[in-house]
């Protein structure tokens, strides 16, 4: 094989470990985002499940209120009717005491409902405190691995591009420049191997002459349909495919 071919390949190969390191730094920010979306929605399930009991509490206490004003009102009932002489008018507030007491009755029976609610939101709260506080040691977990992993994924990135620069300057200028153009246009395998005839990147099947000429490594071919640069080597089968 060509020895630019040799060196153009052994760079692609650090360009393509440089892009999986890219993505996967690409990747930690989304990775940091997520968990800490997951511990924002924990907090506020907690949150949510606390203003409800509060909520619960407040409508408890204002049953509470109406309970103690129709009790006032059954004392005052009470007094008009121990002060008044006049059988229609003491009827009337027979009725009235009456009235009020099926409404305290009304009003109790809610309140029990409403404290029954309250045991269950406060047994759930309890519940979202304790799966919260799972979560915020599992996003403390998440996100020290993910720093150290950025950190450690950075050197790599500074390692391998220190390296990188040492490659591309042992390639011929020209092939250097043909090849970074292919690479921002084709993507990270510019550089491909014939694959039973066709081409490694592309797929068509190559002309006879150009499948030759890569045998024969005396100058650096490219495929006449996407313009990446072929190499062969000895174990490649050549038989097209059916």
């Amino acid at each position: 094989m060509l020895t630019s071919l040799e060196q153009l390949i052994v760079l692609q190969e650090r360009d393509r470990q440089l892009a999986r390191l890219e993505e996967e730094l690409v990747a930690i920010p989304r990775q940091r985002a997520a968990a800490q979306a997951r511990l924002d929605a924990a907090r506020a399930a907690v949150e949510a499940t606390r203003q409800r009991g509060l909520q619960l509490e407040a409508e408890r206490k204002k049953l509470e209120l109406e309970v103690e004003s129709r009790q006032q009102l059954i004392q005052k009932y009470s007094l008009q009717q121990f002060q008044t002489k006049r059988n229609e008018e003491y009827r009337a507030l027979s009725h009235e005491i009456e009235t009020c007491k099926a409404e305290i009755s009304r009003l109790e029976d809610q309140q029990l409902e409403l404290m029954d609610q309250h045991d269950q939101v406060q047994a759930e709260l309890a519940r979202r405190r304790r799966e919260f506080e799972a979560v915020q040691q599992d996003t403390h977990r998440i996100l020290t691995d993910l720093a150290a992993r950025e950190q450690n994924l950075q050197q790599q990135r500074a390692e391998l591009a220190t390296g990188r620069e040492g490659l591309a300057g042992s390639v011929e200028p020209g092939l250097l420049s043909r090849y970074e153009r292919l690479r921002r246009n084709k993507g990270p395998r510019v550089v491909v191997g014939i694959e039973h005839g066709a081409c490694g990147g592309c797929h068509v099947s190559l002309p006879a002459q150009v499948v030759i000429a890569c045998r024969a490594q005396e100058e650096v071919v490219q495929c006449p349909n996407c313009g990446r640069i072929l190499f062969y080597t000895p174990d490649m089968d050549l038989v097209r495919a059916e």
